[in-house]
């Protein structure tokens, strides 16, 4: 077997892994849609649930979510960054910044379910937040914070050096060279990790369920310190109790397709936001 032959093979078969993992996410999403495309309606959208979640509709777990989903972005998203542009500009590779990223690596495997207890622990009992929309964002925040503090470091260590010494050269400090080239060059890339963190926000069940989830709240929340309904959570509920489960999982498959289109929606933003900036660093 010559080269050619094996090269055409190994294509082949990396073509084919490739569009067996598109088959499979279209399956999935098939699936999904097919079941619970049917309930999809005005009133599902925009309404309270009733009865038990049995009827009306889920606009108190989506306000919940996207509630969530901004709390933890705000807290985690400048720590993370602050801190990688500390690990990567200032720190060198010194003993300090290996442990702080072997931290971090270990911080990023602990299970979600842990983060959940520690944030009970911490936010609700300890600092008297309570079941509560910053409570459960603090917790969601440290959960993704390792994801961001990795991305932004990758992105940052993509700027070639030549770009910092010739800022430094023309007498820009250390502070203006990160805030004026490096950290706009890098920021395209940074975007990736916060599309990443609000995939992995949007769909956590284990950490707000000791934080801030309620079972059935049909209003709308009034402050950061009051409890709020979740897609995920939601969903958990309904198709695992109650007297009637098989009568439930339409609006279960439903409320899985919102949450789908509502991660897609908000990934699309954060892409359509990197392509904005990555566009200004080529014009600039």
């Amino acid at each position: 077997m010559n080269k050619r032959t094996k090269q055409q093979i190994a294509f082949f078969v990396l073509r084919f892994l490739g569009l067996l993992v598109v088959a499979i996410l279209c399956w999935i999403l098939g699936f999904i849609i097919y079941n619970g495309i049917g309930v999809i309606n005005w009133t599902f959208l925009t309404a309270a649930p009733t009865e038990g979640m049995t009827s009306g509709g889920i606009f108190p777990a989506i306000v919940g979510t996207l509630c969530l989903v901004a709390g933890s972005v705000i807290i985690s998203f400048p720590i993370g960054v602050m801190s990688a542009i500390y690990m990567n500009e200032y720190a060198g590779d010194g003993k300090i910044v290996k442990f702080i990223r072997m931290m971090t690596n270990n911080l990023g495997s602990i299970p979600s379910i842990v983060f959940g207890l520690f944030g009970m622990s911490l936010f609700v009992n300890t600092m008297g937040f309570g079941d509560s929309i910053i409570a459960g964002s603090c917790t969601l925040g440290l959960l993704v914070l390792p994801l961001i503090i990795r991305t932004t470091e990758e992105a940052l260590k993509a700027i070639p050096d030549s770009f910092r010494t010739g800022s430094l050269a023309l007498g820009a400090s250390k502070l203006q060279t990160i805030w004026k080239v490096t950290l706009p060059m890098a920021f395209p890339n940074i975007i990736t990790g916060l599309i990443l963190s609000i995939g992995r926000v949007s769909g956590e069940t284990a950490p707000i369920l000791f934080t801030v989830a309620a079972y059935f709240l049909p209003k709308l929340p009034n402050s950061i310190f009051d409890q709020v309904m979740a897609l995920p959570y939601h969903l958990y509920v309904i198709a695992t109790s109650g007297t009637d489960i098989e009568a439930s999982r339409p609006i279960a498959y439903g409320t899985a397709l919102v949450l789908i289109v509502i991660v897609l929606l908000m990934n699309l933003l954060a892409s359509a936001l990197r392509r904005y900036f990555g566009n200004k660093v080529k014009t600039n």
